[in-house]
């Protein structure tokens, strides 16, 4: 779908919406780095400079993420605030993490029948967590810890203090305790930032009930990869979801996210290693004694766009995958691959104004 065609889509549920749409997204491909950051914040501060007056009646945020920087929605939806007497946050398919947490500052949250939120639990990674079988670090979620103390004094029924005592030892040997320390600050800023963004909409009279979302968010889902439908976030959760949305307003959100779903090439799996073995694979054999020849290939990978139906902007790397040389004697082996970032960074284009309604002739 060209440009034109997927603005005329942002119009149109403008239209339905009575509100003005701005589309947020980062890449849900697989292989694909893509997360909420703080650069974003500056990109939607130029989108709502650019609107006509301040503040508007109503703004509505076309949302798909599997999260990112738990900072970042308190910074955008103190924004929106600014700019907007109402904010609407419309889910077509996944909101995570971080992009649940930009959802619970809405006055009202439109999830598609497909829409999924997930639990704002952190997980997190600092110079004191283990590392994994390929050297980086792994990340540990609280919940995990909490886990691990549950099933020492449930499930195995250990409940003498000294040998609690000896299972947190087991645990501090393989878990750095600033690690573990780490992660559960992240927690309690998690919570905090999550009860900020509900008071932005909610009265202190409410204060118990946000204190139930934001529980239920961070602690009661166990799995962090919990999907939320939207029956569950209305009934279970608590949150202000729209579930009796118009035929036309479900086809077109489906229709605008099919777009960027093509966009972002979120059906195919980025896997440059595999592409690269196909390259090398369909080369014709080196002569005996000459090692395999050097391989490249160029990729221009979409990790985050922010649109209106005036104006589009992009973060785009462009990476270069190259084959060192290797010798295939006595056989060949798994080729080894070296990345190089050769671009990186945010692109913005001004779309073209719709054409003037036409005038009433005259009589």
């Amino acid at each position: 779908m060209a440009v034109e065609q997927r603005t005329a889509l942002l119009d149109k549920i403008a239209g339905i919406r009575g509100s003005t749409v701005f589309a947020f997204l980062t890449s849900v491909r697989p292989g694909v780095p893509a997360q909420i950051s703080d650069d974003m914040v500056r990109v939607f501060f130029d989108y709502l400079l650019l609107l006509p007056s301040r503040p508007i009646e109503k703004l509505d945020i076309f949302l798909c993420s599997n999260g990112g920087s738990g900072t970042v929605p308190w910074r955008l939806v103190s924004l929106f605030r600014e700019f907007a007497k109402s904010f609407c946050v419309l889910i077509p398919y996944r909101a995570y993490s971080a992009a649940s947490l930009l959802a619970l500052g809405a006055d009202e949250i439109v999830m598609h029948p497909f829409a999924e939120l997930g639990p704002i639990d952190p997980t997190v990674s600092n110079e004191f967590n283990p590392t994994g079988a390929t050297g980086g670090r792994l990340g540990i979620s609280v919940e995990d810890v909490t886990a691990y103390i549950h099933f020492v004094k449930t499930t195995v029924g250990i409940r003498h203090e000294d040998e609690l005592i000896k299972a947190v030892e087991i645990l501090a040997q393989k878990v750095h305790p600033l690690a573990i320390g780490n992660v559960e600050r992240f927690l309690s800023q998690s919570r905090m930032v999550a009860t900020k963004i509900l008071r932005t909409h909610m009265t202190e009279t409410e204060g118990h009930k946000m204190s139930e979302i934001v529980e239920n968010l961070a602690s009661k889902l166990y799995f962090h990869g919990h999907p939320i439908n939207r029956e569950e976030a209305k009934k279970d959760i608590g949150l202000k979801i729209k579930l009796d949305l118009q035929p036309e307003l479900e086809t077109a959100m489906w229709d605008l996210y099919r777009d960027y779903e093509a966009e972002f090439e979120n059906l195919s799996v980025f896997n440059p290693a595999m592409d690269m073995a196909a390259l090398q694979a369909a080369q014709p054999p080196p002569q005996a004694g000459q090692p395999t020849p050097e391989l490249k290939k160029d990729y221009t990978i979409l990790h985050a766009m922010i649109e209106s139906a005036r104006l589009s902007s992009k973060y785009t790397t462009t990476r270069r995958y190259t084959t060192l040389p290797m010798a295939v004697t006595p056989a060949p082996g798994q080729p080894m691959i070296r990345e190089d970032i050769l671009s990186q960074g945010w692109s913005h284009s001004q779309l073209p104004s719709p054409p003037p309604p036409p005038q009433p002739s005259k009589s």
